[in-house]
């Protein structure tokens, strides 16, 4: 069977064109809310600790504020896009077009992560209004940002499959990726915390995603730069698998 790029293509630009209809969610929120942040921790905080990791602490908390959109956007953004023609019936017809697994899992997907991307990046030129700024590694800052928007989409695709109501579509990421955010080094370095608490720190995924992510900016982690990548690639893969799996059994997607 030949790649079906033109099924490819209109879930695609569907998906896209649900992110236009809902600008102020998708870009307006999420902007206005990281500027709030930059005027919570970049003012309060920021006043008392200068410096961390010889980065002027407004400038270190730049690469755990993206993240933090990151994450939540792109496991939204799939989510409710696979969610929602469950909930409609809508997805039989997806299921039952001439197009394979393969393909819809990189339209859905590929929508979420091209999304995730532009408001990183959107948030990125929101924070040079408050902070100077500084990309030592821009190369791999666009890899991480492209790899963990794909990685998260994947997660939230799963999500959706797997979610049977909202509540349940919206409990992952409220309840267990944001806090692992928070307590991932998004806006500290886990070398701040006391010695016991900075090992438990290191068995939470999100202390690699967001240090690699912030080496690419500052040349400084909290983890060398290979664990990171390694752990964003394993959980990639992981997700992968599961997408997989799902599609093999046609858990909760026939049913």
């Amino acid at each position: 069977m030949s790649f079906n790029g033109y099924g490819v293509w209109a879930i695609y630009r569907f998906e896209m064109a649900r992110a236009l209809r809902t600008l102020w969610q998708s870009l307006v929120t999420p902007v206005i809310t990281t500027s709030l942040y930059f005027v919570v921790f970049g003012g309060a905080i920021g006043s008392r600790m200068t410096e961390v990791d010889g980065v002027p602490y407004g400038a270190f908390i730049v690469p755990g504020l993206i993240m933090l959109s990151l994450f939540t956007q792109s496991i939204f953004n799939a989510s409710f896009g696979i969610y929602f023609p469950k909930f409609t019936g809508t997805i039989y017809e997806i299921l039952s077009a001439p197009v394979s697994p393969l393909e819809i899992v990189l339209a859905y997907v590929g929508a979420a992560a091209t999304k995730s991307a532009i408001l990183g990046l959107i948030i990125l030129a929101t924070a040079a209004f408050f902070v100077p700024l500084e990309i030592l590694h821009p190369f791999w800052m666009l890899a991480f940002l492209i790899l963990i928007s794909t990685t998260f989409a994947l997660f939230g695709f799963i999500i959706g499959v797997w979610a049977q109501n909202f509540e349940q579509l919206q409990f992952i990421p409220m309840l267990i990726v944001t806090p692992l955010t928070f307590l991932g080094g998004a806006f500290y370095s886990i070398e701040m915390l006391p010695e016991g608490w900075r090992t438990l720190a290191l068995f939470n995924p999100v202390v690699y995603l967001i240090s690699g992510f912030r080496w690419a900016f500052y040349g400084v982690g909290d983890v060398s730069v290979q664990v990171s990548l390694l752990a964003t690639l394993g959980f990639f893969f992981a997700c992968l698998a599961v997408v997989g799996w799902i599609f093999k059994t046609g858990y909760r997607l026939k049913n």
